[in-house]
């Protein structure tokens, strides 16, 4: 079972920068594909990002396509979500999820992961 925690939200003005970051305990964090989806109040959960297990293959989200950008660190057991030019619309909680799975377009799905953190809050202000 891997367990994941979440940091680095936080509220930052339309135009600013945050970096996620999701540290992962338990099982080999290495072979795990890792997500980022995000939640709006009122909304279903969206997929954001993915990255498979060496960090060779990724997904975005055309609305955070040059923007957003996914990165893995296996020796700290760690996903990052740098996200620039940010826009209220990014307004959300942001989850990181991993899976056991192959590494597909199916990792755009809420039902390709196995494990998820509690999430973290960023705010954008207009």
């Amino acid at each position: 079972q891997v367990q994941l925690v979440e940091s680095g939200g936080g509220v930052v003005q339309a135009g600013g920068s945050l970096r996620l970051s999701c540290a992962a305990f338990g099982r080999t964090f290495s072979n795990y594909g890792k997500g980022w989806f995000r939640q709006a109040p009122g909304t279903e959960r969206e997929f954001v990002a993915a990255i498979n297990y060496n960090g060779a293959s990724t997904y975005y989200v055309d609305s955070v396509k040059g923007r957003f950008t996914i990165s893995r660190d296996n020796a700290k057991n760690t996903v990052y979500l740098q996200m620039n030019s940010l826009k209220p619309e990014d307004t959300a909680i942001y989850y990181c999820a991993a899976s056991a799975g192959i590494f597909t377009r199916a990792m755009m799905n809420v039902g390709a992961y196995n494990a998820w953190g509690q999430g973290t809050q960023v705010t954008v202000s207009s």
